[in-house]
């Protein structure tokens, strides 16, 4: 038995299908009210993480880079390395992974139910897995991978970011 061939997806395409998913999920007819309390974005406090797909974590790597920040912060509050230092709020709010739009915020109205987003999750795995990538990992595990991966130019040519110009 062999296995099933990879089909290889470009950075580009597989960005355009989390917009895709992240745009569809907009469309459902969920009631959601998230007023930004970022009570689910302390990840010690809640004991819940959220976890990203490869194309998920590039997606917010680049939203993470166009507002200024190329790595990720250390909080030692357990909260998302994502939420700004001095007024905690998401530095990349408008592009946040599915798992922060589907969260379990009870003041955002709890939780999707899995049938409501089953199609969407099989989506953002299905460009994981075209994308060469492991399945979800943790936040801050993701991006951190996302961050560290040497970034695509014009033209499908990578890149190579010296450690120095990367801030380390």
């Amino acid at each position: 038995m062999t296995k099933p061939r990879r089909e290889i997806m470009s950075e580009e395409q597989a960005l355009h299908e989390v917009q895709a998913v992240y745009e569809e999920l907009e469309r459902r007819p969920v009631e959601r009210a998230c007023t930004r309390l970022t009570e689910c974005c302390q990840f010690k406090l809640t004991g819940k993480t959220p976890y990203l797909t490869l194309g998920e974590a590039i997606f917010a790597a680049r939203a993470m880079r166009a507002s200024g920040q190329h790595k990720l912060q250390e909080k030692k509050d357990g909260s998302c390395p994502l939420l700004h230092p001095e007024n905690g709020s998401c530095l990349i709010y408008e592009h946040r992974p599915f798992s922060c739009r589907t969260h379990f915020c009870q003041a955002a109205g709890g939780p999707y139910a899995r049938r409501e987003v089953v199609d969407l999750i099989r989506k953002l795995e299905d460009v994981d897995w075209a994308m060469g990538g492991c399945g979800a990992q943790s936040l801050p595990a993701a991006l951190k991978v996302a961050l560290d991966r040497p970034r695509a130019l014009k033209g499908g040519v990578r890149a190579t970011v010296s450690p120095r110009a990367r801030g380390r």
